[in-house]
């Protein structure tokens, strides 16, 4: 049974008012405590994985603990560099002042998990928001309740109690928690659910990043390596049985395209896997609702390869379909499962146009030596992420944002994304109240003469530094004024007239 949520919220808003989570040295000690739950207890996690999903142990360690303990260690070696106020330019009228951006915790964060890669998609947000000096919520998806369970056993074990709580349960539960007042809500699912944490995120104007999904496209055209191509493609799509929300959902390609990879894929499959079905290395459908949403997927168009699937284990085979409709199932939700269908174009044009009158994906794959036909799809579609040649190898770096864009998603995170998503940027403008700076200042003050209208013009004017040499021959005379100013207040004056200014 999960803890009272108002007392939850309660406890972490206390915490946060208190200041204990601002000073870098108590988020970074908190950061490397998160480093050793991931490092002492690899094989709690890997097995709660596999209890969960049947994901084996390659795919744990590499996809889940591992990427976390990379993308953690991002975050430790340049979390006071991100801190630091960040300098802005100025024009000349605040040329004196100290203008920065000072980066702040939000307040009281939510972050919920997602079923599909539990523990990654759980911990990753969490890593900025505590990096970035929040309390937090931690949330993972009661889908995969392994993991939820072995999560809440393990993070007061290595986390501030008083500053970061994990809260299991179901919709019921999930619902009574969002009528709290956070400060940021995080959420990593599909669509449907993302707009219903938009709108209770609405009644406190909570701002929120929304990590959700959609059919994943992937063109490839004749100019490839197909065998090479298909691995790839293939191995994005079938990992983790194809529950990942960065998967390619869909390929477009011509009719003599689809049957290359057609037979490249008859030669990969039983590479990656000898038999599927007995495969430590092949995973499962999460629940039974899942499974029957996918076996209905199956009825569109011609089955290529593959088809074959098991109830009772929750067994869908590695398949491909050909002859798909637009107006089938398999082409309008997405699949969410080792089931890849082939929708045939005729030109690259016809490609972006396809994807173009569809929602944004949150994903776009492109398999072309051809620049031409990169550029195209490129620069004329609109997606979360391209990756060119592979899959899903977009979210190894963690120096490239990850979201989506429209029905996937709004905001990104991962390394410094991360940080910033949960950090406040706020605007500090410092002045000085000295004699010098009221006199420079002093033309703001009514009554705005021509004159100094025309001053404030003057130093309010947007200059191009480096090329503009009329710009820098008048910031020379203007700060020889400055200097003339300063040197006859306090030297001039009495020397002349004997009198202090």
């Amino acid at each position: 049974m999960s803890e009272n949520p108002s007392e939850v919220v309660a406890t972490l808003r206390n915490s946060f008012n208190s200041g204990k989570t601002r000073p870098l040295e108590f988020r970074i000690k908190q950061l490397l405590n998160l480093l050793k739950l991931y490092e002492e207890n690899e094989d709690a996690i890997v097995e709660a994985l596999w209890t969960d999903l049947k994901k084996c142990k390659g795919e744990a360690l590499l996809m889940e603990i591992q990427f976390l303990i990379n993308d953690l260690k991002t975050v430790l070696m340049n979390l006071y560099r991100w801190a630091k106020p960040e300098h802005v330019e100025k024009d000349l009228a605040n040329l004196l002042d100290k203008a920065y951006i000072q980066r702040e915790p939000y307040g009281v964060v939510l972050v919920i998990g997602a079923w599909n890669y539990p523990f990654q998609l759980t911990f990753g947000p969490v890593h900025g928001a505590i990096a970035a000096g929040n309390c937090v919520v931690i949330k993972p998806s009661e889908i995969s309740p392994a993991t939820a369970k072995l999560i809440a056993k393990l993070v007061p074990k290595y986390l501030d109690g008083d500053c970061y709580k994990v809260f299991n349960g179901g919709i019921p539960e999930t619902t009574e928690l969002l009528k709290e007042r956070f400060d940021y809500i995080f959420y990593t699912g599909n669509t449907n659910v993302g707009k219903i944490i938009h709108q209770a995120a609405n009644k406190y104007l909570t701002p929120v990043t929304l990590e959700l999904g959609g059919k994943s496209p992937c063109y490839i055209d004749n100019s490839v390596n197909y065998l090479t191509a298909t691995k790839r493609i293939l191995w994005g799509k079938l990992a983790n049985a194809g529950q990942t929300c960065v998967a390619p959902d869909y390929i477009l390609c011509t009719k003599e395209v689809q049957q290359e990879i057609i037979e490249a894929a008859k030669i990969i499959v039983p590479q990656f896997y000898a038999n599927p079905k007995e495969s430590s290395e092949y995973g499962r459908i999460v629940t039974d609702r899942h499974f029957e949403r996918l076996q209905g997927l199956l009825k569109s168009g011609k089955i290529a390869l593959g088809g074959e699937y098991d109830a009772e284990e929750k067994y869908i085979a590695p398949t491909i379909l050909t002859d798909v409709k637009e107006t089938d199932d398999v082409m309008k939700e997405e699949i969410f499962g080792p089931i890849l269908p082939i929708y045939n174009v005729n030109t690259v044009q016809d490609a972006i146009n396809f994807i173009n009158k569809r929602e944004k994906p949150l994903a776009l794959y492109i398999f072309s030596n051809r620049k031409s036909v990169v550029d195209s799809i490129i620069n004329n579609t609109s997606s979360g992420g391209i990756c060119v040649n592979d899959t899903v190898m977009q979210l190894a770096i963690d120096t490239l944002p990850f979201g989506g864009v429209g029905a996937s998603g709004m905001g990104g995170y991962h390394g410094k994304f991360s940080f910033d998503t949960f950090s406040h940027k706020k605007a500090v403008l410092e002045k000085n109240l000295d004699a010098l700076g009221e006199k420079l200042g002093s033309a703001k003050y009514p009554p705005l003469t021509p004159g100094k209208i025309n001053y404030l013009k003057f130093m309010l004017a947007k200059r191009s530094w480096r090329i503009n040499g009329a710009c820098l021959c008048y910031t020379f005379m203007f700060f020889t004024g400055v200097f003339t100013y300063y040197l006859w207040n306090n030297f001039g004056r009495k020397y002349f007239t004997g009198k202090e200014f």
